[in-house]
């Protein structure tokens, strides 16, 4: 892929009329998302995602060689965002709080889903859920992974397969996720808490022995 570009000298020496590399590029990508979303992929030229950006034509082709690749692009930023997204309500939770860690990962996936979804569709169109190079799955995947083992050897919860017990989490709301997108549902906290407890007890609890 080519959309990672070296500095332009103008770019390097600060010059106010040339916006730098990365804000072109974001700006780029956010203009090509927008059509993309308004009219389709097949249906947005690149003449138009130039136009919208306000660059040159061959600015485009000096990121990208083709409207798949922006979409590639479009994907991976897509994924970091939405990590991002997540790790920043995880952030808020004390560090300890396992149990609330989880449920706030479960809450944040919900609502992060539920806000971008028209993206996600457009960016992850050809992949699967049964996809095994899937990386923006092993991404978040690898977070919700994370919180379990750290549950786990805080001696909060004891799962006998943490790897077996993060896919059946993560397949599940994604899934119940998909379920409340197709109901046109705006308000998801009850849900999430429901979707929240259903995963919690799938974490077997530790209890203190009896006395």
């Amino acid at each position: 892929m080519r959309y990672k570009a070296k500095k332009r000298p103008s770019e390097i020496s600060g010059s106010p009329r040339t916006k730098p590399a990365e804000v072109r590029l974001d700006e780029l990508m956010s203009a090509a998302e927008k059509l993309f979303l308004s009219q389709g992929v097949e249906a947005t030229t690149v003449n138009e995602i130039v136009e919208s950006a306000n660059v040159a034509k061959g600015t485009f082709y000096h990121y990208f060689s083709s409207k798949n690749e922006i979409l590639e692009a479009l994907a991976k930023r897509y994924t970091e965002r939405f990590l991002e997204s997540v790790q920043k309500a995880i952030d808020g939770c004390s560090p300890d709080d396992w149990e609330e860690r989880l449920r706030v990962w479960v809450h944040a996936n919900i609502e992060t889903y539920v806000k971008t979804y028209r993206t996600h569709d457009i960016v992850y169109t050809a992949h699967h859920h049964h996809d095994r190079a899937n990386q923006a799955k092993s991404a978040i995947l690898d977070q919700l992974l994370e919180i379990i083992e750290g549950g786990r050897l805080a001696g909060v919860w004891a799962p006998n397969q943490p790897k077996i017990v993060a896919l059946l989490i993560y397949s599940g709301v994604h899934g119940a996720t998909d379920d409340i997108i197709a109901s046109k549902t705006t308000d998801c906290t009850s849900f999430a808490r429901n979707v929240s407890d259903a995963c919690l007890h799938m974490l077997p609890r530790i209890t203190e022995p009896t006395k």
